[in-house]
């Protein structure tokens, strides 16, 4: 490429670049030098027109670097900027690459940024013998200079480790430029994104919320029954924003359901500051929900007047435990949606049908009320067009029946150009023991619990009435992909393009993060898993590639932003709860486009500046992708009626204590164990680690029952693999269940000293009396849990 023209070089260029933007293999990692994902540039560059469909310049950079360009043109000798102003348009203009931060080495921030692009050797060479001269030119770096007369140290100091990224040769390269500015996908299909830590040391967060007033605080709420504000800076009131602790009933038990579970703030918020909280309430035996209003305090916009809770507005009376609901909406009608459980135990065993399918009773329902104009007459009105008003056998509050345990629910905002997707409501319902579900809930519509589970059916009696008239879930899997779905949100956001339209959603207790795109043109939705980016993909400042995996809720910013709340532990009152931003490598929307103005507030409280604590994980193999969730169709004929089993706890507080990082690879067993010997076996998706406990004793391997299975038992476990502490004892199957195997121990009782689990007290050696469904599993970790 010796000797180009400037015309020539420009063509070239854009030849080169038309290859490059057909569209980011797995391997690819597009950067600007901002550590952010390059855009579509709001307008066609002039100066580096071939970056006008996917770069990292603006116009603004474009003009400058022309500015340059011509200042460089000023001071060189007519006859060589004859031979080389193709090359000072070409490096001139890798500022503008979707690979910058590769081409200038900004992957690692601690580290000067190179003033010229890492060039492939054999360009490098070309260029030399006709236009060394020009990088003094291009270069305020006066060690490069030095070089210009030694062609082999100049291209030395100018190539790159990876040779992959030289300019020019990644412009050409066909790992590297397929799919570009595309969310990357993995061989499994599995969808690549970062995180950015938000906030963390909380107890539960179960929700986090924003008031729709222009301010963008978001307002996070622990199970236990405080709500935290945070500014658009991510600082903390010290002061919380409502404190009901008193009155919420939970506990510290690891899977405990019940608690602060919703909070909603009136579309009119900011002028009659009324907000909505939902909750769990109990005296002696009796357990029952609650749904409040509050008001802002009018001394303090960043407190709650905690005497204002004189409107109760509804109260419902819990049968169990668990399946309490929580989610509070209010839709674009204006009215308030409540979203209650079926009243918990297993198989809703509540009259003839269920309280599901039962239209007189609010439990396993979406109601839906008018709160406006309450403070004289009614606490609340029904809306005229509510389905059953008129009907004598249906409560008037009832706008959708037939669900289970619906967990977080969410108002689709709709495409910011079209508006399509406007108002559909979305629900991520708890399933029982086959299939957890995703719905979209219309008026009237009945979803099937008790009858059904997901696609298939669990009352046969039920689902065999041809009267059901049940709809189907958009999606549903089985709980070899995760037992306990946590409904999220389709994202509508700014900042990353690509989401756009893509729901996503997560499973509480196999810490799945996964999402449905819908095909307008078919109405069917395409399920991918979503994983963490491999290698440096999100090996940039602010960014994580980690999570904790009990994922207990999702949330969207006043801006659209898509995050997560999850925790390493699920008790009330333990403080390992993180907000996780979820950030999209491949591509953000132009600079400028989605900056935000918050309004100011008064602060009167001191703030807590938040300090991140997640750190970035260096991995370089990617995530395996679950076994594909079944297809969506109506059974031909009713199976038999599952056999009820005890509930599990469903998601919120989770279930039994867990403080490891999700992801990994199944384990192996050992070719030559003794006797005595332990493996884990895990779904895939799990870190090392965590699993079901098969132990090697008389020849077989085998598996170990939970009744007396403990922290004790566990660390036995931990210490065999190499783990020096044992983060929790997991029950009741947690890891899956091993069918294939013996149960080998029973009432498994250990000090923690013995060197295995034969060692210990235990019923006898295959001498048992339960079954797979309470196969014993640990949660080891290599940092103490109780630090």
């Amino acid at each position: 490429m010796a000797g180009r023209r400037a015309g020539a070089g420009a063509g070239a260029g854009a030849l080169m670049a038309l290859l490059a933007l057909r569209a980011l293999g797995a391997a690819a990692h597009p950067q600007c030098l901002d550590f952010r994902p390059p855009f579509r540039p709001p307008q066609p560059l002039r100066f580096c027109s071939q970056y006008s469909a996917f770069g990292c310049c603006t116009p603004e950079q474009d003009a400058a670097l022309a500015r340059r360009f011509g200042a460089v043109a000023a001071r060189v000798d007519a006859a060589m900027w004859a031979e080389c102003a193709g090359y000072a348009l070409d490096l001139l203009c890798q500022e503008c690459s979707p690979y910058a931060a590769h081409l200038y080495d900004a992957e690692d921030p601690s580290t000067p940024l190179r003033t010229v692009p890492g060039l492939c050797e054999d360009y490098c060479l070309d260029m030399w013998q006709t236009c060394r001269g020009l990088f003094r030119h291009l270069s305020p770096d006066r060690e490069l200079w030095a070089l210009e007369g030694n062609r082999a140290k100049l291209c030395r100091s100018l190539s790159l480790d990876d040779t992959d990224y030289c300019f020019p040769r990644l412009l050409v390269n066909e790992n590297l430029n397929s799919n570009l500015g595309r969310v990357v996908a993995d061989a499994e299909g599995c969808l690549q994104l970062c995180l950015e830590e938000v906030a963390n040391g909380l107890r539960n967060p179960v929700a986090m919320v924003h008031a729709r007033d222009g301010t963008h605080r978001f307002f996070v709420a622990e199970q236990l029954g405080l709500v935290w504000v945070y500014l658009p800076d991510r600082s903390r009131l010290e002061k919380p924003f409502l404190n009901i602790s008193r009155a919420v009933l939970t506990s510290p038990w690891e899977g405990d359901e019940r608690g602060f579970l919703g909070l909603a703030f009136h579309p009119s918020f900011r002028h009659n500051g009324k907000l909505y909280v939902y909750y769990s309430v109990g005296v002696g035996f009796d357990e029952w929900i609650r749904i409040s209003e509050f008001r802002v305090s009018e001394d303090d916009v960043n407190a709650v007047d905690h005497d204002s809770e004189r409107w109760i507005i509804l109260e419902i009376e819990e049968p169990a435990s668990n399946h309490n609901g929580g989610q509070l909406l209010f839709g674009d009608d204006g009215y308030l949606y409540i979203f209650t459980g079926d009243g918990g135990m297993a198989g809703d065993p509540f009259g003839k049908f269920g309280n599901a399918q039962n239209k007189s009773a609010l439990l396993g329902k979406v109601l839906r009320i008018d709160v406006d104009r309450n403070e004289r007459g009614p606490l609340y009105r029904i809306p005229p067009d509510n389905p059953f008003v008129g009907d004598p056998a249906a409560r008037p509050e009832v706008y959708a029946f037939g669900v289970r345990n619906m967990w977080r629910c969410s108002f689709d905002r709709g495409d910011p150009a079209t508006g399509a997707g406007r108002g559909r409501l979305f629900c991520g319902d708890v399933g029982q023991n086959k299939f957890e579900e995703v719905d979209l809930v219309e008026r009237g519509r009945n979803y099937g619990w008790r009858a059904r589970e997901g696609y298939e059916c669990y009352d046969r009696k039920l689902c065999a009435n041809a009267s059901l008239d049940d709809v189907l879930p958009i999606f549903a899997y089985p709980h070899k992909l995760g037992k306990s779905v946590t409904g999220g949100y389709v994202y509508r956001g700014c900042e990353y393009p690509n989401l756009n339209g893509l729901y996503i959603f997560g499973d509480f207790m196999s810490g799945r993060l996964m999402s449905l795109r819908e095909n307008p043109e078919t109405g069917q939705w395409r399920y991918s898993e979503i994983c963490m980016g491999r290698g440096q993909t999100c090996a940039f400042p602010g960014l994580i590639n980690n999570y904790y995996p009990h994922i207990i809720s999702f949330a969207e910013d006043e801006a659209g932003e898509l995050y997560f709340m999850s925790t390493g532990m699920p008790s009330a009152t333990v403080a390992r709860g993180v907000v996780y931003k979820m950030i999209d490598p491949s591509r953000r929307a132009p600079p400028g486009k989605c900056q935000i103005q918050p309004s100011q507030v008064k602060v009167r409280s001191r703030l807590i500046h938040f300090v991140p604590k997640e750190k970035f994980i260096r991995r370089t193999e990617s995530i395996p992708r679950p076994t594909k969730a079944p297809r969506r169709s109506r059974p031909t004929a009713a199976p038999p009626a599952p056999t009820p089993r005890p509930s599990r706890p469903t998601p919120r507080p989770g279930r039994r204590r867990g403080s490891g990082r999700r992801r990994g690879r199944p384990s192996t067993a050992d070719p030559e164990p003794s006797n005595g010997a332990v493996r884990l076996v895990r779904p895939a998706g799990l870190s090392p680690g965590r699993g079901r406990v098969e132990v090697f004793a008389g020849g077989r391997w085998g598996t170990v029952c939970d009744d007396a299975w403990d922290t004790k038992a566990a660390a036995v476990v931990c210490r065999q693999l190499g783990f020096p502490y044992a983060a929790r004892a997991a029950k009741r199957a947690e890891f899956g269940e091993g069918r294939g195997l013996p149960i080998l121990l029973d009432d498994v009782r250990c000090t923690g000293s013995e060197r295995n689990l034969l060692e210990c007290a235990h019923a006898g050696l295959g001498s048992h009396n339960c079954g797979h469904q309470e196969d014993a599993g640990v949660v080891c970790s290599r940092e103490d849990p109780d630090l």
